[in-house]
């Protein structure tokens, strides 16, 4: 590094550097005056189960509230298409045209947190003394004071990318890093992927296997470092049980600690099926990819099911596409909720589903309220007690938005919910509304007003299922005889993912789709091999 341009006399060199010194300390000072407490409301943070009950009170208030996109409604499309075709969607807006009249705020707009200043290199504190003040300066200097010039090999030395960051955390809890930043001594940030309320995605390259990988960065507060050292065990066990990654999990990499950051590392993926649905102006996918998305999510589900394990937030932002790379086709037909514009079509719809931060084994706490709300099935509401079929209901709901481009349930209030159901479904069963303790029934029947704005809503703009069919031919009724037989009000009657993988609708699912379970395979060839002797 050159010697510096400018002369400085000795006394304004300490001046400027004592007070960006004096500055960043303030600076940490009135963080720290800031930052929340690591103990406050946290007496129990050491067991398992208070992990599972922190993790899930706040679910609903911070997942739903910062998730909230402008996400079209199956109700836009009942009656007529009005809710769809008034106006074009306002990209800048996060709501729809058929959201409920419900009092409830449904979407908040938050500020980016500023990125905080950075603390000065260290070696600009060894420069100066930390007991000197400008007053001690003046008082012993006033008389020799003289222009010098910094000799090259004093001159602070500023490292270059990729780098050791200054840790700091911003007000939410959020690792604050830059492009370049060094992590762990191995992994060099290159960009953030996305951003959640658990914490941020970040791109890296990882110096010492030499490749890129999605880095999940947890924010540093308790409750989510707990979440994810569930996740990591649960993709730990995955990992045991299906090390070659045949069952569409997504693959862990690597997990640490970093000054108290849960990171987890993973390969890399394209676009989530939401975010592509979302970029292609919610123009839904043809059959033939919501046949084969379908057919890998229950094959994907079923492993989980199998291995005891229950995921509990099953949606499409948590199915990203291996290689989101797509072409741009015109679209001829004008069907509604389709217009005849450029829509795009992805080349490879092959899947992974992630975020295991939610997923449950039988054996272990299962919280009373799990799933994104969307995706939740009626005995959660209900509190009834959960198992694997919630899971179930979840991709139901999944393959109808994936079908048609909407959410089947576009709501944020339980009794609305409800209504919604008995709209589109029929009525609940007489045993879940005896049996529940929340107070949405009333002699056996759900409490709802028809003639409320709400109910109006509900009424006018919700419709039998099987009206939202797009098409008489044979595929499409299969595609909906499959969700409603996943979207049974009884858990211990609706379809389980071995029988939906067996179902009709995926019989035309072309051959080098269709997956296998290696140990089914190696059983069934070990078997042929002893008939075979046998026939000798």
């Amino acid at each position: 590094m050159p010697a510096l341009d400018v002369l400085l006399s000795s006394g304004e060199r300490v001046l400027r550097l004592r007070q960006h010194e004096r500055g960043t300390s303030q600076e940490r000072r009135y963080k720290r005056s800031h930052r929340r407490s690591p103990s406050s409301g946290r007496q129990h943070s050491h067991a398992v189960q208070h992990a599972h009950r922190e993790r899930d009170r706040d679910r609903d208030r911070d997942r739903e509230r910062d998730r909230e996109r402008d996400r079209p409604a199956a109700s836009g499309l009942a009656g007529s298409t009005s809710a769809m075709s008034s106006s074009k969607r306002n990209r800048g807006r996060r709501h729809h045209a058929s959201v409920s009249p419900n009092p409830e705020q449904r979407h908040r707009h938050r500020s980016p947190a500023s990125k905080s200043q950075r603390r000065p290199h260290k070696e600009f504190s060894s420069i100066i003394g930390e007991t000197t003040t400008r007053q001690q300066f003046y008082k012993n200097n006033s008389a020799r004071m003289k222009l010098v010039v910094m000799p090259e090999s004093q001159v602070p030395f500023l490292p270059k990318s990729p780098r050791a960051p200054s840790i700091e955390d911003d007000v939410e809890g959020h690792l604050v890093y830059e492009s370049g930043d060094l992590l762990a001594n191995r992994y060099v940030v290159l960009a953030t992927l996305g951003e959640g309320t658990f914490g941020k995605v970040v791109k890296v390259k990882d110096l010492k296997m030499d490749h890129v990988m999605a880095l999940k960065i947890i924010k540093n507060v308790l409750k989510y470092r707990d979440a994810a050292r569930l996740e990591i065990n649960a993709l730990e066990k995955i990992a045991v049980k299906d090390p070659e990654g045949q069952h569409l999990c997504v693959k862990m990499l690597d997990w640490f600690n970093y000054h108290g950051h849960m990171c987890i590392a993973f390969e890399m993926l394209g676009l989530s099926v939401f975010d592509f649905l979302r970029d292609n102006n919610f123009q839904p996918y043809p059959l033939e990819h919501v046949r084969h998305i379908g057919y890998q999510l229950c094959y994907a589900v079923k492993f989980l099911h199998d291995n005891k394990l229950t995921h509990t937030d099953l949606k499409p932002e948590n199915i990203l596409f291996v290689d989101s790379d797509y072409e741009v086709i015109y679209n001829s037909k004008k069907v509604p909720p389709l217009k005849r514009e450029d829509v795009r079509r992805v080349k490879r719809t092959d899947i992974r589903l992630i975020d295991f931060g939610s997923a449950t084994f039988d054996d272990e706490h299962h919280s009373t309220i799990v799933s994104t709300r969307h995706y939740r099935a009626p005995e959660v509401i209900l509190e009834l007690g959960w198992t694997q079929p919630c899971d179930v209901w979840s991709i139901g709901c999944i393959l109808f938005e994936l079908y048609l481009g909407i959410t089947l349930f576009q709501t944020h209030d339980n009794r609305e919910h409800l209504a919604m159901m008995e709209r589109i479904l029929g009525s609940i069963p007489q045993r879940m509304a005896h049996e529940t303790k929340t107070r949405y029934f009333y002699h056996g029947k759900l409490d709802w007003n028809d003639k409320t704005s709400v109910g109006r809503y509900v009424r006018d703009n919700c419709k039998p299922l099987h009206r939202y069919l797009l098409s008489d031919n044979e595929e499409h009724k299969q595609l909906f005889e499959l969700m409603l037989r996943m979207l049974e009000y009884e858990p211990s009657s609706r379809i389980t993912l071995k029988e939906a993988l067996a179902h009709p609708f995926f019989d035309k699912l072309p051959a080098n789709q269709r997956l296998t379970d290696p140990r089914a395979a190696g059983d069934s060839q070990q078997s042929h091999e002893r008939s075979h002797s046998l026939s000798r």
